[in-house]
């Protein structure tokens, strides 16, 4: 390219350059050097000012990544510092742990080792409590079968039986089913028997008993009676009607009629009366033992015999033989002869299993 040269003859070039200003000379130096870079250079240029790009973007890029990567260690080793604190800690934790366990480990051989013993134990005390409760309960049978068989006493040997179901019951041993329910056979059958009240029976007797010494006898009843007359004359009489009244009393006396309803009045002796009493009083007292040993007959007959002494002796129409006769008439048509159950099968029964028990222990 030629340097262009200013024309002074031509105004409009001449003009024209000289309004030409630095920037216009600015601007036609960059085309003259652009003008005078090649392609190749151009390309050169342009790869090189890609490349420069690219470093600085990569340069740019690894520094990012340096930082992300130094923050992210950085917290690895935050958070390798805080495990590691963690692990010592779960170690500290576990070597505790351990210890525990095997510290329960050894309580738990020792509990198994009492456990074993008191099972042991258990089974001797239980052993041996079934051995007494089977005692007992022997014993209340033995109970209930002298009641039975001494007194008839139905409501004693039923309760006695009952206490000993309740032993039973108490203990809840499957092995015990057997056994109550023999017992309970012979519970029915008691409690089917008849009502027989035999200590009223004997209360009775034991009043009449009693009452025989205020028994009058039949030639006291008369005397006594005109003692009672005499006692109720009024005294506002004068000495001599008084007198005169005694007077009388004595006559009425010299002679007596009265019909007695008796062949003939025994007249007793002081100490006959006495032996009279007493017999009468043992004649009642046989008549109890009768009783209570269920000998009917006996019974009656005793009964029998006092009705025929105070009907003899005694003076039946008073208030007190009266109530005496009428009493040895309610005791004679008493009935207390009963046929007593057994109770030897459910003895025996308990009787067993006990001694079963006894070879078991040993």
């Amino acid at each position: 390219m030629s340097e262009q040269i200013p024309d002074p003859d031509n105004p409009k070039a001449q003009n024209r350059t000289l309004s030409d200003t630095p920037a216009s000379v600015n601007k036609s130096g960059a085309a003259h050097f652009i003008s005078r870079i090649s392609i190749t250079q151009l390309t050169m240029a342009v790869l090189v000012v890609v490349f420069l790009w690219q470093w600085l973007d990569g340069r740019r890029i690894i520094n990012d990544i340096q930082q992300q990567l130094a923050i992210k260690i950085a917290e690895t080793e935050g958070s390798s510092k805080a495990d590691r604190l963690l692990l010592a800690r779960n170690q500290n934790q576990l070597a505790e742990q351990y210890s525990k366990i095997a510290l329960l480990e050894t309580r738990y051989a020792e509990l198994q080792n009492q456990r074993g013993a008191l099972e042991t134990l258990y089974n001797d005390l239980s052993i041996n409590r079934e051995e007494t409760a089977l005692a007992e309960v022997e014993q209340m049978l033995m109970n209930a079968a002298q009641q039975l068989q001494l007194s008839a006493n139905v409501r004693a040997a039923l309760i006695a039986m009952q206490s000993a179901d309740a032993s039973l019951q108490r203990m809840n041993r499957p092995a015990f089913k057997e056994l109550r329910k023999t017992m309970g056979q012979d519970m029915d059958r008691l409690r089917a028997l008849p009502s027989v009240d035999i200590s009223s029976i004997n209360h009775q007797i034991v009043k009449l008993i009693a009452t025989v010494d205020m028994l009058p006898l039949a030639y006291q009843q008369r005397v006594a009676s005109e003692t009672v007359a005499q006692a109720e004359t009024p005294k506002s009489d004068s000495a001599s009607q008084q007198l005169l009244r005694e007077i009388w009393q004595e006559i009425k006396q010299l002679v007596r009629v009265e019909n007695t309803g008796k062949d003939e009045i025994p007249l007793l002796l002081p100490n006959q009366e006495f032996f009279l009493r007493e017999n009468l009083k043992l004649r009642l007292l046989s008549a109890r033992v009768a009783l209570l040993s269920r000998d009917e007959e006996v019974f009656r007959q005793e009964l029998k015999t006092t009705q025929q002494w105070a009907t003899r002796y005694f003076d039946t129409k008073s208030p007190a033989g009266l109530a005496m006769s009428t009493e040895l008439k309610k005791l004679a048509a008493s009935k207390f002869s009963i046929e007593m159950p057994d109770l030897s099968v459910s003895l025996q029964a308990v009787r067993n299993y006990r001694l079963t028990l006894e070879k078991a222990a040993r």
